[in-house]
């Protein structure tokens, strides 16, 4: 019987923390919008955040693994009134990793998280190997531990 091969899941988790406290969201779309807009995928509650301050973008990269690349500003090319800065320094565009945090404003900022690991399949019930072992010593102990009683 041939094994399976294991099967890849993959997270990519933005932590947002703004004037209304602190979000997680699970990204899995191609494409997000991030700013104060109520027509935002992400809203980011701040007076200093534009209506759409950045816009986060899906890529699968050579490794073949996808990933998230931030732009600043929106869809259509219009930069946000302040920029962003991914690990202190200003971008106008990054290819997130693990761990990258992104400052919107002041006390606007996301952390954006990735995890991957391996998910190994189990053995079919019918294999013939699945089998339980019993130690006869053991079967032994338990008379002695737990004994018969006959009537």
């Amino acid at each position: 019987m041939e094994p399976k091969p294991a099967e890849h899941y993959i997270i990519h988790l933005l932590i947002v923390e703004d004037d209304r406290g602190r979000r997680e969201f699970s990204l899995k779309d191609s494409q997000y919008t991030l700013g104060r807009s109520p027509d935002a995928d992400i809203r980011l509650h701040s007076q200093f955040v534009s209506r759409i301050h950045a816009t986060l973008l899906k890529f699968v990269p050579e490794t073949g693994s996808d990933g998230y690349r931030i732009i600043d500003g929106s869809p259509d090319g219009q930069h946000s009134s302040n920029g962003i800065l991914i690990n202190g320094e200003k971008v106008a565009c990054h290819q997130l990793k693990n761990g990258d945090e992104i400052v919107f404003g002041p006390q606007v900022i996301a952390i954006y998280h990735y995890r991957q690991r391996d998910i190994f399949p189990t053995l079919p019930s019918d294999d013939p190997f699945d089998i339980t072992l019993i130690d006869p010593a053991m079967t032994e102990l338990e008379k002695k531990i737990f004994p018969v009683e006959k009537s």
